[in-house]
């Protein structure tokens, strides 16, 4: 192992540390070695048996580091000119939600055209560790959910439920099942972070009470708390918004949510919520009124909307190759202030009548998409809360303002550390200038040109960058994909249909 390859690992090691939420002394703890030579790893400055790779793979859920079949990596032949038709398929961030959302209910939900993607698959065994019986249907990915009588809390997946991090959505639920219980939790959720401190005080007017301890939330539930005012939630987070939700649908008093999220999947949530016999007002305002139920015991159908941020992955696909196609089934409502941001950019597109989405409610249009001459915004691009600008679809404008004339700003104040991934693209040729930890500048248009990166762990930097090679001249690999499967199904062999040369192989 030369140094500069000791060198390679250890920044992948310090990056999936860092992407998974945890210090170096946490990371120590788990392997039961110290936090110096976590330290010297990360420098390069440390040999590394295969053995610790494979357990430190499993320590940050990375396949950057895993041993057995290896990683899974794309070759990508460029450039690309893409042609042709796509659906776009149901919400990632929906399915998640509505898994958790299920365990409300004692009878049977089937929900339709579930995105059959890594993380609802860790979400699938930690369900079928408590008891859930679990099936897919059909090839449409169509999914069966029904509870035991009573769940098995003290037989939780803990590997499963450490592989994902919306294993959090489990509380509101489950608050109302147990009056104590324990969920592992992903490295980096201690409370009284801002990720985590708004759902304890989203839940304590419930009663619940948690601590956290060896890697475990230990949750202690006083039924005679109740909520007796309005509860105002400090951070209009979507996954507080949905924890809040599933607390409120169980309590038969109403609830009154101010400072929600009116974001797609909270939305979704709602919808489904009112299958179930709970009344919620407000929906798509930062205000909820919901009335619960004692119990919940109902066969219910729920098809959820189709996911916003997979539409503009393929609008910025189709944009950076300057290509012609048509994705069908966009959630328009969750798009309008990026298509008229890109509209300013010089962007032309043309766009059907709308319709509605299975579940009803959600607004769907096809968009046409014209091979266009991009120019700079006048103004730095910035995410803001339902109906701005999503903050998942930021890093998409990161690659298409790098085939844009002019220079470009891009404000990511949400994460701390992810606009710096966007500055992989300057390996492909682009011209991207980070700031500070949340801005990064961008000046085009880029003549990309291929090579090969490893994945950040970061989902939609990492897709970002694929969609790059695809406007890339010459061949591009992208090593170590697996946090794209995460949350894209079959990305890869999608882009296929249109025209893209994208060939999946692993190392021998």
């Amino acid at each position: 192992m030369t140094e500069g390859y000791k060198g390679r690992i250890g920044h992948l090691i310090r990056d999936a540390r860092k992407h998974r939420g945890l210090t170096q002394h946490q990371l120590a703890e788990r392997l039961g070695t110290s936090q110096s030579a976590i330290n010297r790893i990360e420098k390069g400055q440390q040999n590394l048996s295969l053995e610790m790779l494979a357990r430190i793979g499993a320590a940050l859920d990375s396949e950057i580091v895993a041993l057995g079949a290896g990683p899974t990596h794309l070759r990508i032949t460029g450039p690309t000119t893409l042609s042709g038709t796509i659906e776009v398929k149901t919400s990632k961030n929906a399915g998640v939600a509505l898994l958790c959302a299920s365990l409300l209910n004692r009878g049977r939900t089937t929900l339709r055209k579930v995105a059959r993607i890594e993380e609802v698959n860790r979400l699938l065994e930690v369900l079928g560790s408590l008891g859930v019986t679990t099936r897919w249907l059909n090839a449409e990915n169509d999914l069966e959910i029904i509870p035991p009588k009573e769940l098995r809390l003290d037989a939780i997946d803990e590997d499963a439920a450490r592989r994902t991090r919306s294993v959090i959505m489990f509380l509101g639920p489950l608050l109302h099942r147990a009056e104590t219980f324990e969920l592992p939790y992903a490295g980096g959720c201690n409370l009284g972070t801002r990720t985590v401190e708004p759902h304890m005080s989203a839940l304590r007017p419930f009663g619940l009470e948690v601590k956290a301890t060896e890697g475990s939330y230990h949750a202690q539930v006083n039924r005679a708390i109740e909520p007796t005012r309005p509860i105002v939630l400090t951070e209009r987070g979507d996954t507080v918004t949905e924890n809040a939700l599933m607390a409120a649908a169980l309590h038969p008093g109403t609830t009154i949510i101010r400072n929600a999220s009116s974001n797609y999947m909270v939305q979704d949530l709602c919808f489904y919520l009112q299958k179930l016999g709970v009344s919620v007002e407000g929906i798509g305002t930062t205000t909820l009124t919901v009335t619960g139920c004692a119990e919940i015991d109902v066969d219910v159908d729920y098809a959820p909307a189709e996911d916003p941020i997979e539409a503009m992955s393929l609008l910025a696909a189709a944009i950076v190759t300057r290509s012609e196609i048509t994705i069908t089934r966009a959630p328009i409502e969750f798009l309008e202030i990026e298509l008229a941001t890109l509209a300013e950019m010089g962007f032309r597109y043309t766009q059907s009548e709308e319709y509605l989405a299975r579940n009803g409610h959600t607004r769907l249009v096809d968009i046409t998409t014209h091979p266009s001459d991009l120019v700079a915004p006048h103004d730095k691009i910035h995410p803001m809360p339902f109906p701005g600008l999503n903050i998942d679809n930021l890093p998409f404008f990161a690659v298409i303002a790098a085939v844009a004339t002019g220079q470009t700003l891009l404000h990511d104040w949400v994460y701390e550390n992810r606009a710096i991934y966007l500055t992989e693209l300057t390996k492909l040729g682009a011209a991207v200038k980070l700031l500070d930890p949340h801005r990064v500048m961008i000046e085009g248009p880029t003549h990309f040109s291929g090579t090969e990166i490893v994945c950040p762990p970061a989902l939609r930097p990492a897709v970002v960058i694929l969609l790059a090679m695809l406007a890339s001249k010459g061949t591009s690999v992208l090593r170590s994909t697996y946090v794209i499967h995460r949350g894209y199904e079959d990305l890869a062999e999608r882009l296929n249909t249109l025209g893209a040369s994208i060939e999946t192989f692993r190392d021998i």
